[in-house]
């Protein structure tokens, strides 16, 4: 939504601007509904589901500190920042309200801020932190999977497989606040609720969308945006253009290896939203190869990241077969933010306007 907003500044949003220009494209309304209810209500259901059995996993090794428990906790970690790189794409509506977005995964964290504030809540023993609603009023930097991570996977983590203490304590309170938000999500997308319901009925009242070329106009940015995210943000924040310029500490998730999964979760959400709207029965038989090749440059990227089998990041990096991976997948976001910024979104007759994707 906040993309949307922008169109009333200075028209930057890629493909928003010509939406008030140009004719409704045909099914719009119905391509946003089925992403709607074909990805973006079940993805958000998905999460709420392993972010349960995460707090489950996690009391159980608080109850029961041992190894396998721990594994277990870290195991049932993986499948949540899955389930959750899999909808983050998807950033407004009801993931806005309150923060949740921020709430949920705060990142990237370039100065050790957030990392520092989960340092001293351990090293203090902070008892506020271990109170739900008491936690989720904190910093962001403290309540949501990135503190997890460092609870599971940080220094001292291991300590857990013999005497949970506080640590885990706080862990577990982290993942049951991860749950209460997981939940929310879930229950908004699947009524409805405020932006959720009015990206599915756009029209003349709607404050949001008026018509379905603007509701369109926000699932393309969803997925051109969502590329750059991949790309600029996450793959750039830590791959450099030689090893001496490589970051391999501001790399999402490193201390989990969730770094790579958390890529190949992102592409898989976009193939998903293209899938779920099913924009080639919209397009001219002649004209559904755009669509396609989206497609297939989304599958071979994830295929690529699938072969990826090292970690760490460090040990990724100077990989030089992996490293040339993350290379390519660097350039095929670049060549699909161009399929679908551009062409894609032409077919619908919503020309981009000035944007990242112009160098601008």
């Amino acid at each position: 939504m906040f993309l949307r907003r922008l169109l009333f500044v200075a028209c930057l949003v890629p493909v928003s601007c010509a939406s008030a220009m140009s004719a409704e494209p045909p099914g719009a309304t119905a391509m946003v509904q089925g992403v709607i209810e074909r990805y973006v209500a079940p993805a958000y259901g998905t999460f709420a589901l392993t972010s349960r059995e995460l707090g489950d996993a996690v009391d159980a090794l608080c109850a029961e500190p041992s190894p396998q428990r721990l594994a277990g906790a870290r195991a049932a970690f993986a499948e949540t920042v899955d389930a959750w790189s899999r909808v983050e794409l998807v950033r407004f509506g009801p993931v806005t309200d309150g923060n949740r977005l921020e709430r949920v995964l705060y990142w990237p964290d370039r100065r050790s801020t957030g990392l520092k504030q989960v340092q001293s809540l351990l090293a203090e023993e902070n008892a506020a932190a271990l109170d739900v609603a008491a936690l989720a009023s904190k910093s962001v930097a403290v309540q949501g999977l990135g503190a997890l991570e460092f609870a599971l996977f940080g220094t001292g983590a291991d300590d857990m497989t013999r005497l949970a203490g506080y640590r885990c304590a706080y862990a577990a309170a982290i993942a049951a606040n991860v749950e209460t938000i997981a939940e929310a999500l879930e229950t908004a997308w699947s009524a409805g609720e405020g932006a959720a319901g009015l990206w599915a009925a756009p029209g003349p009242d709607n404050p949001l969308y008026r018509d379905g070329g603007e509701a369109l106009g926000e699932l393309l940015d969803i997925m051109i945006h969502g590329l750059e995210l991949v790309r600029d943000v996450r793959i750039n924040g830590f791959l450099g253009a030689a090893a001496s310029g490589d970051r391999p500490r501001q790399a999402l998730l490193w201390r989990s290896g969730q770094t790579v999964a958390t890529l190949r979760g992102n592409l898989a959400s976009i193939e998903g939203l293209l899938e779920a709207a099913d924009m080639e029965a919209h397009l001219p038989e002649d004209r559904r190869w755009v669509v396609r090749s989206a497609l297939f440059e989304l599958a071979n990227a994830q295929r690529a990241l699938a072969g990826i089998e090292v970690e760490p990041v460090e040990d990724l990096l100077a990989d030089p077969e992996s490293r040339a991976t993350l290379e390519y997948v660097r350039l095929v976001t670049a060549s699909l933010s161009d399929v679908i910024g551009r062409q894609l979104s032409g077919e619908f007759g919503l020309t981009a306007g000035f944007s990242s994707l112009d160098g601008d």
